[in-house]
């Protein structure tokens, strides 16, 4: 059974104690997030990392600043222009307790629009990857992007 997010320990390990295989992940997860590295192939190739030890850290090792700062998150999406579609969005993010901070919506074109939200998810139910992956099964919604992520 897996840990909820606020169940999980987290401690503060000095740089020099930390496994070669976490180091390389973080060197990685920098090149994918600054945009040096065109995929995960990519950027485990410069680091000299295996995949599955990518693929086996990366959500649990994490630059220090990235962990103390709100995690605020911008996400695209592309919609169906429905009576009722932004509106129910919306409820399907502050059902997660995802705080809206912007909302810009295009005029509809050819019966679609875009949408792009700014989310802080610091206090968000459950993780990221459920609320998107939840959000793109809205039949309503063609497509849904991560923009960008940090505060």
């Amino acid at each position: 059974m897996e840990k909820k997010e606020f169940d999980q320990k987290f401690y503060l390990i000095r740089e020099d104690v930390l496994p070669e295989a976490m180091k390389k992940t973080l060197e990685a997860k920098n090149l994918l997030e600054r945009g040096k590295a065109s995929s995960v192939w990519d950027a485990v190739q410069r680091v000299d990392l295996s995949r599955s030890a990518f693929y086996k850290y990366r959500d649990t090792v994490f630059p220090f600043h990235t962990v103390v700062k709100e995690k605020i998150i911008t996400l695209f999406f592309h919609l169906e222009d429905r009576t009722g579609t932004l509106s129910h969005l919306l409820g399907v993010v502050a059902a997660h307790r995802c705080n809206i901070l912007t909302i810009h919506q295009t005029i509809p074109l050819q019966g679609r629009a875009n949408v792009t939200l700014s989310l802080n998810v610091t206090d968000m139910d459950g993780n990221l990857d459920g609320l998107i992956s939840g959000l793109k099964k809205l039949e309503f919604v063609e497509k849904v992007e991560v923009l960008g992520s940090g505060a």
